[in-house]
């Protein structure tokens, strides 16, 4: 089922039209003709039931004895087919802010994750008909996407190339409004955006996995530190040796490449050991 245009005219038009109907009746019931009095009266009567008043950013939906006739979208007052009834629909944009999940991630640890969801309804045929409330619809199918995208990424990651949780918030984001759009396209729902608003480890592995992070954080530095070293000890000795300041062995070299290292690498302050002797 889709949405349709509904049949509507202004409702000025219909109310001045249902006054001059009403007129006639009672000129009617003034010449004693009780058939056609009663006839105009009903007639006044039954379009009077087609008067509606439709708010900004709403819909009316029209059914008629169990048939959709089709959606009012525009403001103001209508007359519309008679005998009807009409359900409000907000076309508003509207937020759902998940409850604090609590899930695993690809790799088996469990997270607390939540998201906001931002969407509109922009097909209310859908949206009254082919479920039964789509408020309740968005918020059960957004927190079945919440869980099924953290399950398929880890929260944290050696590699820097991996997307994980924490590290790619916006291919998460896009992957989750994603996922939502596709669950949420048979209720005539279109989602603005998705984000994430918490992600965190569980409290019973928060301490552990904090305690991993420290340690990661110590070795990436380390391998930079090492790094920086061995340029740094390489630069001294080709420079010392293009300046023909020292001629040194493959010995000696090695003995001012480690001393180099060990000054640079050490986490407290070297102690110099100054040699007054000869070199020979």
């Amino acid at each position: 089922m889709k949405e349709k245009k509904a049949f509507a005219i202004n409702g000025f038009i219909g109310i001045l039209l249902i006054i001059l109907i009403a007129f006639a009746a009672l000129s009617f019931f003034a010449t004693d003709n009780i058939f056609l009095f009663i006839l105009f009266a009903l007639v006044a009567v039954i379009l009077l039931s087609g008067i509606t008043i439709v708010q900004p950013n709403q819909g009316k939906v029209i059914t008629f004895f169990g048939k959709y006739m089709g959606t009012i979208r525009n403001s103001g007052l209508f007359l519309t087919l008679p005998l009807t009834v009409r359900k409000t629909v907000s076309l508003r944009v509207n937020n759902f802010n998940s409850n604090k999940l609590k899930v695993n991630d690809v790799e088996g640890n469990p997270i607390e994750i939540a998201a906001v969801v931002v969407f509109r309804v922009v097909d209310t045929a859908k949206a009254v008909f082919e479920v039964d409330f789509y408020e309740e619809f968005v918020e059960i199918q957004s927190e079945t996407a919440i869980r099924h995208v953290a399950g398929k990424y880890p929260y944290d990651a050696f590699a820097e190339e991996e997307v994980t949780l924490r590290g790619n918030s916006d291919i998460v984001s896009e992957e989750l409004a994603r996922n939502i759009q596709e669950r949420l396209a048979v209720s005539g729902v279109e989602v603005i955006e998705a984000r994430l608003t918490h992600l965190a480890y569980s409290t019973e592995i928060a301490s552990a996995m904090l305690q991993r992070q420290q340690a990661v954080a110590i070795l990436s530095a380390r391998q930079k530190i090492v790094e920086g070293a061995v340029s740094m000890a390489q630069m001294a000795v080709e420079q010392l040796e293009a300046n023909g300041v020292l001629d040194l062995d493959e010995k000696r070299k090695v003995n001012m490449v480690n001393n180099i290292m060990v000054a640079i690498i050490s986490d407290r302050g070297t102690q110099p050991v100054i040699n007054v002797g000869s070199l020979q």
